[in-house]
């Protein structure tokens, strides 16, 4: 595997200025000077604009792979003009950190419902000699391996969840986008890619099930609510009667217990507000 090699090339001021001034000689004489001279001052000329094609410009955050008849020698990095062999072929790479957004993509989540799902990613170059030669072209691959993550993430997870427990693509963000990030690192280590961060950014159901699965996702919270609703009130029942015995304020057989749990629970339990009824006798006419 090919890895990075910085490889430190020559300020190109001095070259240009240098070159520039070899170039005023040789254009003097081949005005003035004989025939072979003449000839001699063509040849070197010639020489100086070639070296001068050996010039080059390196923007910040930028790096050049340089190659010389096919083989790695190097990658510049230091900003600014400058001069390398001029036989060197001299490849652009960006060093930027870049936004890339996935398609919407249909898939099915682990419980075989169909989603569309969406991801962004960012990421940067960290070995541009790996993002050269590894790979054909490492930009397509950042998005073919990304989107392709991002279809298995999907089936590995709900889209939904009522179960704080039980991780799913809608309610742990933080842990989903987590392990995207990962599982695209993953991928992309052989390019010479660094992930900086991959996160959903869009996630619904497919429409031809949207309204089923709002209904379904309805009913499944209602009953969810209601759970919480009867196990805090039992909770409160339990302990109505725990302390009413403790106390000994009053003491209730089995029947009249059963009665209190059951006025209890429709007071704690009903959707609207119950009506009191006041019973002026003796609890047991």
């Amino acid at each position: 595997m090919i890895k990075e090699r910085e490889r430190r090339v020559l300020s190109g001021w001095p070259v240009l200025i240098a070159l520039l001034l070899l170039l005023v000689g040789p254009v003097f004489l081949i005005i003035f000077a004989p025939a072979i001279i003449k000839i001699v001052c063509a040849v070197w000329i010639l020489i100086d604009f070639f070296l001068l094609t050996g010039l080059f410009m390196i923007n910040p955050n930028e790096g050049r792979v340089l190659q010389l008849f096919g083989k790695y020698v190097g990658t510049a990095k230091i900003e600014g003009l400058r001069w390398a062999n001029p036989f060197y072929t001299k490849k652009r790479i960006s060093l930027r950190i870049r936004n890339f957004e996935t398609g919407k993509m249909k898939v099915n989540d682990v419980g075989g419902n169909p989603v569309e799902i969406a991801a962004i990613v960012v990421w940067k170059v960290v070995d541009t000699a790996e993002a050269t030669f590894q790979v054909d072209s490492y930009e397509e691959f950042v998005k073919i391996q990304s989107e392709s993550a991002v279809r298995n993430l999907a089936t590995q997870y709900p889209y939904d969840s009522h179960d704080d427990d039980t991780p799913s693509l809608r309610s742990h963000t933080a842990t989903i986008s987590k392990q995207l990030r990962e599982e695209i690192q993953e991928r992309l280590d052989q390019a010479g890619v660094d992930v900086l961060e991959a996160r959903i950014s869009h996630l619904a159901y497919a429409p031809e099930i949207a309204e089923a699965m709002l209904r379904r996702q309805q009913a499944g919270a209602i009953v969810a609510a209601r759970q919480l609703i009867v196990e805090g009130a039992v909770g409160m029942v339990e302990m109505a009667l725990e302390q009413l015995s403790n106390k000994n304020i009053i003491e209730l057989d089995h029947e009249r217990k059963a009665a209190m749990v059951s006025n209890l629970l429709v007071v704690l339990c009903g959707e609207t507000a119950t009506q009191p009824v006041i019973n002026t006798g003796t609890i047991y006419q």
